[in-house]
């Protein structure tokens, strides 16, 4: 049950912040390999990309790859979560004081996070590619001309086999460590300390809310330059034995990204990232205690009529 509330709360929070990753993945892959003033800019930040992104490719091209996104949400968070909440549950987070130890939380964010990130990555590379897909005029990276999310899946699966599905994937582990393991982190930290200044004792839901605040920005910091090489690895084109026609693997795609666009080519996208990760964090986290209250309530009913 932890992974299926898990799992319902990320789902609910990736639908209504999935018109801001479609417009992350397009900054992120903006002016790719390229020195800043020797690339066009369709997107000059979050706002004006998505004006430009309705007004050529239409109000509902901000929801490109949704089905392939809260696919991942489901399976990438609901076992994330649902792993900190299986390990939260049975003493292997905190001391025997109720205390959260930090490697712990770390290791056991962690582990759900690269858990999840690997299953989920077929859908995630699909998402990145509709996500990515738009008229000549404004496109940026390289364009699949995907039909829709399972006719990619079988054309990838045709051509390339399991491997190609999960092409990327290894490029996904660092993301997805430094991303939970912060964010949750993060997260459970914050609320031990409001608990222990008992601070808004009879408002759990504005502890989460502010709580979760701290899980955003923190993720937003740790996982933007992890999350733009995810990215470009997973958007690339491929040859006809599935190699990618820019970046050899990771260390060169770090590589390349240094050397042509420098360091803060790596945190292209942050603010976007942020305006993304922010609220998803906070709807995600909000619904996820939601979801865990709504549940124990009804567990303590039947209790109780038994």
């Amino acid at each position: 049950m932890d992974f299926a509330i898990a799992g319902s709360a990320a789902v609910c929070a990736g639908f209504f912040t999935n018109p801001l990753e479609v417009l992350k993945t397009r900054i992120q892959l903006q002016g790719e390999l390229k020195k800043k003033g020797q690339h066009a800019v369709h997107y000059k930040n979050i706002l004006h990309a998505g004006y430009v992104v309705a007004k050529n490719d239409g109000v509902f091209a901000l929801q490109k790859g949704l089905i392939p996104a809260l696919g991942v949400q489901l399976i990438m968070n609901g076992l994330r979560l649902g792993t900190y909440q299986f390990g939260d549950s049975r003493g292997l987070i905190k001391d025997t004081q109720g205390n959260i130890v930090f490697y712990k939380s770390v290791i056991i964010g962690g582990i759900g996070g690269v858990l999840g990130q690997f299953l989920a990555s077929p859908l995630f590379m699909i998402k990145t590619h509709l996500q990515a897909q738009a008229v000549e005029s404004i496109a940026v990276g390289h364009q699949h001309h995907h039909e829709g999310t399972w006719k990619a899946l079988k054309k990838i699966f045709k051509q390339y086999g399991i491997k190609g599905l999960f092409r990327g994937a290894g490029a996904s582990v660092p993301r997805a460590f430094v991303g939970s393991t912060s964010q949750l982190t993060s997260f459970a930290y914050a609320k031990q300390l409001l608990n222990h200044y008992n601070v808004l004792p009879n408002s759990a839901y504005t502890k989460s809310f502010l709580a979760s605040m701290v899980g955003g920005v923190a993720i937003s910091v740790m996982m933007t330059p992890f999350d733009l090489i995810c990215t470009r690895l997973y958007n690339q084109g491929v040859d006809a034995q599935g190699r990618g026609l820019l970046y050899k693997g990771y260390v060169d795609c770090i590589r390349k990204i240094y050397k042509s666009e420098g360091f803060f080519g790596f945190y292209k996208g942050l603010g976007p990232n942020y305006v993304r990760l922010g609220p998803h964090t906070v709807l995600c986290l909000m619904f996820w205690d939601f979801f865990k209250d709504v549940h124990q309530h009804y567990w303590l009913m039947q209790n109780e009529l038994l």
